[in-house]
């Protein structure tokens, strides 16, 4: 007998400021189903994945889970109100026996549970939601974007989460390597339909492409036979106008079936026009160090960039990216040593913070306000390359409507926002580009696009990235940093830097090394004092050591259970490895305590 189905939609209709967006759609998620949401910028994906998620309730038809099924959502932007830190909003709902899975799940997408709602970043918030959706441990798990703000490590561990994962997942994201090594099947949604193929993502593109060939064979066949039919018309309809009626009502209705065909999202029309050439030494390096209190960012690192190179800045987050990057460029000073900036260089600059855009303000504002693109006495003019060009024609070249010029920034899709932070780049002649995290929410298109774009460009690029995939096709440069002040510099991209370093895949980190560094450091500061952060850690030590003993408590009674063994043998195998976990971080916390305490008193 065939299992029901984890979730099911039935004819499914929405709009949206009038406009369909989705109309008689169906689809069924099955139990095991391993699959990306893929579709333009804009097509729907994450208010289709909210309607499956039950927030977003459709016009008609019907959302229905199979019995006793859970579904978990990952949105893009998740509400904490209420919550104090981050990790009393990812334990919510969970038994206290069953913490331990929040912290695990911290531990690896590197998050800080203490960490304050009130001054938690957007990507902080993220992480925090999907530490939250890993612990409760669904039967279906939604995923809107996230790999969004996720370093590689923190990809590493997400992605083997997953492979091993019983639960059913669909996964909205950019990043191709994630896509290919997790899906298995491919939900398309183009033009407000869903199409489904059984092949993950690597198939994609070449599906796609077969039935973007076959449509535009089939319109040229339509075409043809109406060009026959109106010829005919006009040459012999006059002889036979009684006897041939339904002939031309035939052609009225291809005509119609023409007109009803719903036109394809082209592809943007960007460009990138670099300006006049920069010096051949578009910038040098020398021996800089940048100390921030105790954390160390970089150490006489030394780099030299020629016009043309293509450089990538690889590693962690919060390991000091984009502080190199502002250094290199400028905007920032280093504690010593020097950057010597190279001659003509006509910068321009892609902010993962999106800082660029105003929320409140309209996208044509938004262009016709930039300074840059400003054209003296044209309201409804903007500045492109030295060209002016009515704002809205710039913005349909962006793939934006007409009625979206006048709408808020804040109303438009992650995608849509850079595609108008791209939009605002490209209108700058430039001979430098520094993109900071710029494939972000962009769709496969674009971001085909871009690749191209950036293969073609006349002038030098350095970017920051956790995408693999695109590093690997844009990359000509890798600078790994490496904490502790060491940043490597490797030639080739992402998959040349990982044969390079000896690695078999991204799981083995550039900072795996560094995982007993700690002990090393404070073995080596004996008799020298506390240090601030010391002095911080000997007096949070002692409600650690109280929480993990009243953790192993609870495992303890939970594993006391004769039947749990029995009855749910993998609950109880969790709960054994927890246990031994907790045992291990006690006893290290108790070890430290004690160490610090005798500096302390030495």
């Amino acid at each position: 007998m065939a299992r029901a189905p984890l979730l099911q939609l039935s004819d499914i209709a929405l709009t949206f400021g009038g406009d369909p967006v989705f109309d008689d759609l169906s689809l069924v998620v099955q139990s095991g189903d391993r699959l990306a949401l893929v579709g333009r910028n804009g097509s729907g994906k994450s208010t289709l994945m909210k309607v499956m998620a039950g927030l977003v309730e459709a016009d008609a038809g019907e959302v229905t889970a199979g019995p006793g099924v859970s579904v978990g959502y990952m949105e893009q932007d998740p509400d904490l109100t209420g919550f104090e830190t981050l990790g009393d909003f990812a334990a919510h709902g969970l038994e206290p026996g069953e913490l331990y899975k929040v912290e695990r799940a911290g531990e690896g997408l590197k998050f800080d549970p203490a960490r304050p709602v009130a001054t938690a970043s957007g990507g902080e918030r993220r992480r925090a939601a999907l530490a939250r959706l890993m612990a409760l441990e669904p039967e279906l798990m939604l995923l809107d974007e996230p790999t969004n703000h996720l370093d590689i490590e923190a990809i590493a561990w997400l992605e083997n989460e997953l492979k091993t994962t019983r639960a059913a997942y669909v996964i909205i994201s950019h990043d191709r390597a994630f896509l290919n090594a997790l899906t298995r099947a491919t939900l398309w949604i183009d033009r407000g339909a869903v199409r489904r193929q059984e092949i993950g993502f690597q198939g994609f593109e070449a599906w796609r492409d077969s039935i973007w060939e076959e449509e535009d064979m089939q319109r040229h066949k339509l075409n043809r036979k109406i060009k026959a039919e109106a010829r005919w018309a006009v040459e012999g309809i006059s002889a036979r106008r009684k006897r041939n009626q339904g002939r031309v009502r035939a052609l009225q209705e291809l005509r119609a079936e023409r007109a009803g065909q719903i036109t394809r999202q082209g592809t943007a029309a960007m460009a990138l026009e670099a300006g006049p050439k920069s010096g051949r030494k578009v910038m040098e390096a020398i021996n800089i160090t940048k100390v921030y209190g105790e954390k160390v960012i970089l150490r006489d690192f030394s780099l030299t960039v020629n016009r043309g190179d293509r450089i990538a800045l690889v590693g962690p987050n919060g390991v000091g990216k984009t502080t190199l990057l502002n250094m290199l460029i400028g905007e920032e000073q280093p504690d010593s040593g020097e950057v010597k900036l190279g001659t003509n260089l006509a910068l321009a600059l892609f902010d993962q913070a999106r800082a660029q855009l105003d929320g409140d303000m309209t996208l044509w504002d938004s262009l016709t306000g930039d300074p840059d693109m400003r054209v003296s006495g044209k309201a409804d003019q903007v500045l492109v390359r030295g060209n002016p060009k009515h704002v809205v024609g710039y913005l349909k070249e962006f793939l934006f409507d007409e009625a979206q010029a006048r709408a808020p920034v804040r109303s438009l899709s992650g995608g849509e926002k850079a595609r108008l932070l791209l939009a605002k780049l490209m209108a700058r002649e430039s001979n430098l580009l520094v993109l900071d995290e710029p494939t972000n929410d962009l769709d496969v298109e674009t971001l085909d696009l871009m690749q191209e774009l950036l293969g073609s460009y006349d002038g030098t690029v350095i970017l920051v990235s956790h995408d693999r995939d695109f590093l690997d096709r844009v990359a000509a440069t890798t600078i790994a940093m490496e904490g502790d002040g060491k940043a490597t510099v490797y030639a080739g991209g992402w998959s040349d830097y990982i044969a390079q370093r000896g690695m078999e895949d991204f799981s083995e980190s550039v900072v795996k090394s560094k995982t007993s560094a700690p002990k090393v450091t404070q073995k080596e500061k004996v008799q020298t004092g506390l240090s601030f952060t010391e002095k911080h850690r000997l007096e949070a030590l002692p409600a650690e050591i109280e929480r993990l003993g009243a953790e192993i408590a609870k495992l303890e009674e939970l594993l006391s259970d004769p039947a749990l063994f029995t009855e749910q043998p993998a609950k109880f195998q969790k709960a054994s490895d927890a246990l031994v976990q907790r045992h291990e971080k006690l006893s290290d916390a108790e070890e430290e305590w004690l160490m610090l305490e005798e500096k302390a008193g030495g």
